[in-house]
């Protein structure tokens, strides 16, 4: 019988011939990451592992150590580390985002199936992988026992068409899709269509991140050339392909012309039924730009913000702050000069984090201030404040709101 994509990665996982909507199944796990918060917050220390070979540990949300608790949370990471043999870890200095971190180290694979404490999981679908946030506790579980149960969701299935315009990024493509279709709560995105040739891997993911916000439960793209030849520079273990099959059933197939696409950006509250054109929004005064997070602080959101950048100059009374996703990412920006560029103009290049993401440090909203962001969540309070408002846009978009100091099309700008 035909599958979808993540039908027939679960169904491997399972060990089954088939699988369909409304099964639940019980897999075995390829990769389990860890984050710091894991072990600041919630963290128990097991008496045994099912395999270190299939756990990785990530400092990301809070690094370097903002807090007494986030510190000793570190010492128990590193712990837990050489008690269990754990090798993949990425310690302060190696560290990241750990979607990113992820994604560098070719730990999200095509046909496999990765979980993570973090809600934004769902990164790795980029990779053709069945990747997902889970809870602490069931974390713990897998951590032990290497495996996890699914229920198969319904699959909804966008057909891209068209060639991608230059002024449009996954976040613009993602926003639209939150705008135009609302939540997709207990269904799987699965992305396809001869349009997807014009999205390199960066966008691909940038989506694919973005899928929580709507609250789907896997959202996964396919392995083609482009996928491969990246994972071929990370990687060098063999990996099993999940195409979906030609006569695969769909709750629901939705054709996106990619060319007829322009900036978008979310109110504040959310994305969901809350998206629009750019072009379409009050040129709204702001008080800070932030360009980062698993979703938007990749090497290709920080040369585009760069190029917005280079020769101006910040607004007075904007404050323009930029995260590398990794300390990888941020080596290279440094090498390629788009610190240099960036800080010139005005902006303030932070260490690698998740930082003001999350509304934990090195960029906190105060009562009534307004925010554009390239980040992942726009709801009340994220940030900072509960009396702050926060917009999201694309990087490209953001840049160019922190040159004019009001919400802009960054078309304008060209």
């Amino acid at each position: 019988m035909s599958m979808t994509i993540i039908e027939k990665i679960l169904a491997r996982g399972a060990g089954l011939d088939h699988v369909a909507p409304g099964d639940v199944v019980v897999c075995d796990v390829d990769m389990t990451v860890l984050i710091d918060l894991q072990f600041a917050v919630s963290w128990q220390e097991p008496t045994r592992i099912a395999d270190a070979d299939k756990l990785a540990i990530v400092m990301d949300h809070a690094v370097p150590a903002p807090t007494v608790g986030d510190a000793d949370g570190g010492v128990r990471a590193r712990a837990f580390a050489r008690r269990f043999g754990v090798e993949r870890f990425y310690d302060v200095g190696r560290h990241g985002i750990c979607h990113q971190v992820i994604a560098e180290n070719g730990l999200a694979r095509p046909g496999e199936i990765l979980t993570c404490t973090d809600s934004h999981t769902c990164a790795g679908g980029a990779y053709n992988t069945a990747a997902r946030g889970l809870g602490p506790l069931e974390i713990f579980s897998i951590m032990c026992t290497g495996k996890t149960w699914f229920q198969v969701a319904p699959t909804i299935r966008y057909e891209l068409t068209g060639t991608r315009p230059d002024a449009v990024s996954g976040k613009d493509i993602f926003l639209h899709i939150a705008g135009t279709y609302g939540d997709a709560t207990n269904r799987n995105l699965e992305f396809g269509g001869p349009g997807l040739a014009s999205l390199p891997m960066n966008d691909r993911r940038t989506i694919a991140t973005q899928g929580a916000e709507i609250s789907a439960d896997f959202t996964t793209f396919p392995a083609d050339e482009l996928c491969r030849a990246f994972l071929a520079e990370r990687s060098d273990r063999p990996f099993q392909v999940a195409d979906p099959d030609p006569d695969a059933v769909y709750e629901d197939v939705r054709e996106i012309d990619l060319g007829a696409l322009e900036p978008y950006v979310a109110r504040p509250g959310g994305v969901s039924d809350n998206a629009v054109p750019i072009s379409q929004i009050d040129r709204r005064k702001v008080d800070q730009c932030f360009i980062g997070s698993c979703a938007n602080g990749q090497l290709e959101d920080l040369a585009i913000a760069a190029d917005v950048l280079r020769g101006r100059r910040v607004a007075d009374g904007v404050r323009l702050i930029v995260t590398p996703a990794s300390q990888a990412v941020y080596t290279q920006a440094v090498k390629a000069g788009y610190v240099e560029a960036l800080s010139e103009a005005g902006a303030i290049v932070t260490n690698s984090t998740c930082g003001a993401c999350f509304g934990y440090h090195m960029g906190l909203l105060g009562a009534g201030e307004v925010c554009l962001t390239a980040s992942t969540r726009n709801f009340r309070g994220r940030m900072g404040s509960p009396d702050a408002e926060i917009y999201m846009a694309s990087p490209r978009s953001v840049a160019a709101a922190a040159i004019a100091g009001h919400i802009i099309d960054p078309r304008e700008l060209a």
